[in-house]
């Protein structure tokens, strides 16, 4: 029986050294030889994930920005944007609190010329974060980004909502002190949803924004029953597809809330977990 396999990146499918062991591509060819479909579902932009996938050996359809811009043979097959209204109100709150802040977009990644001295900031006031970095970490953090394809620097938001075409999928905010603060002065608009992807950030998307609309509309463009799906997580913006998906396969390093909602619970990520749910539950599965 044909299936979907929609598998999370961060925290899932790569590592903590941030890889895809052989293991873990091994099962997805071996999956994809038998005849199912394997989809990258992250939180990532579609051309991150597009960088890290071209390390590896595989191919893979993707739902992209947690599942608001959904790829497939090549062809854009949904997406999900914020209303540019909205987009401006979220703005202006960020920015009275002088968060860091990113914009996942159609156009590529926006990140604002103030993100280094709002990261630096940032970090002095959060010490649990601090202490935990690397000194490697903090200066990838903390450095200013450069323009790229995918990489776009603004000074003022204005001139980013003026460009022709853009539509605006996600913001990315780097938060812990605060936290729940902020997340109240967002949950005012209507229109957005707010998740996290780990515990030192929030995500802003439209209300329809979400992990569970990426699988969907992977199951339907395949014409896979959605009974036929089987979702791959760790954190809370993984929960949509959780809870849309057939069978529901939570990490060994998972958060606990999201393991004691899942079907079942794999080994962690740097025990090739992916590996380990693919042969055991879809492979050789009776």
């Amino acid at each position: 029986m044909k299936k979907l396999i929609a598998i999370d990146l961060d925290g899932t499918l790569l590592s903590s050294n941030i890889d895809i062991s052989a293991e873990n591509i091994q099962a997805i060819q071996t999956a994809q030889q038998a005849g199912h479909i394997v989809m990258i579902c992250s939180g990532r932009a579609p051309e991150d994930i597009k960088t890290v996938i071209d390390k590896t050996p595989l191919q893979c359809p993707v739902a992209g920005s947690n599942g608001t811009m959904v790829i497939a043979d090549g062809k854009l097959l949904s997406q999900i944007s914020i209303n540019k209204d909205i987009v401006k109100n979220v703005a202006e709150v960020l920015n009275q609190k002088e968060y860091p802040f990113k914009i996942y977009s159609n156009k590529g990644i926006f990140v604002a010329s103030t993100w280094s001295e709002r990261m630096i900031s940032f970090l002095d006031k959060n010490q649990e974060v601090l202490n935990h970095l690397t000194s490697k970490e903090y200066k990838l953090m903390t450095e200013q980004p450069k323009e790229s394809d995918s990489i776009k620097i603004f000074d003022e938001l204005g001139a980013v909502l003026a460009i022709e075409d853009l539509t605006i999928q996600k913001f990315f905010i780097p938060t812990i002190s605060g936290k729940e603060e902020l997340i109240s002065s967002l949950e005012k608009f209507e229109g957005i949803s707010i998740t996290t992807s780990g515990p030192f950030n929030i995500e802003i998307m439209d209300t329809n924004g979400h992990k569970g609309n990426g699988i969907r509309v992977m199951a339907e463009y395949f014409n896979i029953p959605i009974e036929n799906t089987v979702a791959i997580g760790d954190n809370f913006n993984d929960v949509p597809m959780l809870e849309t998906a057939g069978l529901s396969i939570a990490m060994g390093n998972g958060d606990p809330a999201v393991k004691e909602m899942a079907d079942v619970v794999t080994l962690t990520n740097n025990e090739n977990g992916v590996a380990h749910a693919i042969n055991k539950y879809i492979l050789e599965a009776k």
